[in-house]
């Protein structure tokens, strides 16, 4: 279990590493940065590597709605769904960190101007109302373990399940950057949040909430569907 643990930590370091950092680093460099499709791009290639490096020792979930969603699905025992979340958790943390310290070298950076964190409202890039944000996290979020679910099934060709998840959470960053800086995972929204503070630290239980309903949403919705394939 511990090695798993250390593979979650580490492949969520990775995808807050990697798209977080994109986002604050390089989506607006000064005058040419990456934008949104840099930054979606990012967060999908984070998942894709993370998931062919770490998946065959834990599954490669770093994300609680994922793991809870593949609990829903029956695909995952109840007994590790807590270390999971705290393993998360703790690497999106370190992550953000080192992120931090990074960002911190540049001149005028403002770690309470957002640091990659999502909102809504006011703190919505667009200005989009809570309830908004709300059904784009728990639509997305439902999608995307359907997703997982049906890459990752016994049947499915091997070696490719990395590459539709990365490129599906991909779309997901390009359909809601402007909504609300796109979570669709608790681990990634808490860590920069932490950091941010502020209204940015208030407005974390939408993006534990929601993603998290995504999540039981998807695995329910992936069993349905399996029932009536079988």
């Amino acid at each position: 279990m511990m090695k798993k643990m250390m593979a979650e930590a580490t492949g969520t370091f990775w995808l807050v590493l990697g798209g977080c950092g994109s986002a604050v680093l390089a989506a607006g460099f000064p005058d040419l940065g990456i934008g949104f499709a840099g930054v979606s791009l990012a967060f999908g290639l984070t998942v894709l590597t993370g998931a062919y490096a770490l998946g065959h020792i834990s599954g490669a979930h770093f994300n609680p709605a994922v793991s809870l969603g593949l609990w829903a699905a029956g695909r995952f025992p109840a007994s590790q769904l807590l270390p999971y979340m705290v393993a998360q958790v703790l690497g999106g943390l370190v992550a953000a960190g080192v992120l931090y310290l990074i960002a911190s070298g540049a001149p005028g950076f403002d770690v309470h101007a957002g640091f990659a964190s999502n909102g809504f409202g006011a703190q919505s890039p667009a200005g989009f109302t809570p309830g908004a944000a709300f059904l784009t996290e728990v639509v997305l979020t439902a999608v995307f373990l359907l997703v997982i679910t049906a890459v990752t099934r016994a049947e499915a060709p091997a070696g490719f399940a990395p590459l539709a998840i990365g490129l599906c959470l991909t779309l997901i960053h390009l359909i809601s950057i402007p909504v609300d800086n796109t979570s669709v995972n608790p681990a990634r929204s808490t860590a920069v949040s932490v950091f941010a503070g502020g209204v940015w630290l208030q407005q974390l239980w939408m993006f534990w909430v929601a993603p998290l309903a995504g999540g039981l949403l998807g695995g329910v919705l992936s069993r349905l569907f399996s029932e009536k394939a079988a």
